[in-house]
């Protein structure tokens, strides 16, 4: 019988033992999905696009060669300085002015091509001289391009930004940031033309006066968007991809599921370990970093109580009076941020007084959440009457007069008493 005991007390330690191991496992488990993804990449950024929300960065404020992520700068200037429709001729500079080893466009001297198909050649093969093309279509020259797109820069918000040519070719001087390019790729995804081409997959280039055929056909080099691509992501929907051997593999994307749209940059990437692009495995690993912890949170719903105010001058029966919110209040959050401890920031309007209508907007809440401000206007949830005035008046009024009779008929009362007491002492005289 002891043994017997002996044995179910082991047992009985063992399965605790191993309940305990198993819920801290599954703990470390949950962490490491949420929080402790690598990114090998030298400096990346992933931006909520509505909100500008950036969820996650890494030297994100690091000069970097951006390669041919800095044609999506090219595109949106084009688009906004030239009609799709627009012939445009490619001249001999534009050809010679491309080193070896680069990509090129297969185009000739003299060759008239359509803006919108030397745009799908720009940002779907990466022809670097096309960006020469279109430059010297828009500016003149790729120096006065390269002002045009440093003032655009500058417009933006980016800081730490210098373009010298309109394609990435590598240039000391010619450097961004993670950051800066995430702020010109949110700018350029608000033009509809400019996302339509970034999540197109394949295109082909019409006849020409120079080119007679229509085989010049070529794949996004964005693998995330290719199905039949390694690095297929089912919600990527751009943007461009980068290179050269001194700012290594680079990649601006971005991507949309359950109404949330994240723009991801990395820069600085090359080949991990198991031998895959850095650049498309990190900027998988961030959207879905993104997706598993980050969403629109609706934190007041509409006709939620707020408040409670006392108007001074109204009615006992509705001198206090509650405000509430009309409408929800949503913001982009973490799925843990611990909602339950916002503290409200009230501004009411100055000199409230009765009377109220129901609906009546009698100030505001604030609620900041990590440094942004949600606000939306108190109102009045019922009617406030005005104190009758007249009444007070009439009642005092009245006691005011009860008061002067009681004095009056004290002073009679009073005289009375003197006149009786003055004749009494007559009749002793």
């Amino acid at each position: 019988m002891k043994k017997f005991i002996k044995i179910l007390i082991i047992v009985l330690l063992i399965n605790c033992f191993n309940i305990y191991s198993f819920a801290d496992t599954e703990s470390d488990s949950k962490e490491n999905t949420n929080n402790n993804f690598e990114i090998s990449s030298e400096s990346a950024i992933l931006v909520e696009e509505k909100t500008g929300i950036t969820v996650f960065e890494k030297d994100a404020d690091k000069k970097m060669y951006p390669a041919s992520t800095t044609k999506i700068m090219t595109a949106i200037l084009v688009l906004e300085n030239c009609e799709l429709s627009d012939m445009v001729t490619v001249s001999s500079n534009a050809l010679k002015s491309i080193p070896s080893g680069y990509v090129t466009g297969e185009l000739f001297v003299e060759e008239k091509l359509p803006v919108e198909d030397l745009l799908y050649e720009l940002l779907l093969k990466s022809a670097n001289d096309v960006a020469v093309v279109l430059a010297e279509h828009v500016s003149g020259s790729v120096e006065e391009f390269s002002n045009l797109m440093n003032k655009k820069a500058k417009e933006l918000g980016c800081t730490n930004t210098n373009f010298v040519n309109p394609n990435g070719i590598h240039n000391e001087n010619h450097y961004s940031t993670a950051r800066d390019l995430a702020i010109i790729a949110k700018y350029c995804m608000q033009n509809d033309k400019f996302r339509e081409i970034v999540s197109t997959r394949e295109y082909n280039l019409p006849k020409s006066n120079k080119y007679p055929f229509t085989d010049r056909k070529f794949k996004n080099t964005n693998e995330l968007i290719l199905p039949d691509g390694k690095y297929y992501y089912e919600y990527a929907t751009g943007i461009k991809t980068g290179y050269t051997k001194e700012a290594k593999s680079c990649l601006i994307s971005s991507s949309s599921k359950n109404d949330i749209n994240f723009i991801s940059v990395v820069l600085g990437g090359s080949s991990t370990s198991n031998g895959k692009d850095a650049r498309f495995t990190d900027t998988i690993n961030l959207f879905n970093y993104g997706y598993e912890n980050y969403k629109f949170i609706e934190f007041k719903t509409a006709n939620e109580f707020i408040t409670n105010i006392e108007i001074e001058n109204a009615t006992e029966e509705t001198k206090n009076l509650n405000l509430k919110i009309t409408e929800p209040l949503t913001c982009f959050s973490n799925i843990n941020f611990d909602f339950d401890n916002l503290e409200p920031k009230i501004q009411l309007n100055e000199d409230i007084s009765a009377p109220i209508s129901k609906g009546d907007i009698l100030g505001k809440v604030t609620y900041e959440i990590n440094g942004i401000e949600y606000s939306t206007n108190l109102v009045a949830t019922e009617n406030v009457e005005e104190k009758n005035n007249y009444l007070y008046f009439i009642i005092a009024g009245f006691i005011i007069l009860i008061l002067g009779i009681l004095l009056l008929f004290l002073r009679k009362s009073k005289n009375k008493k003197i006149k009786k007491n003055k004749n009494r002492s007559r009749k002793k005289r």
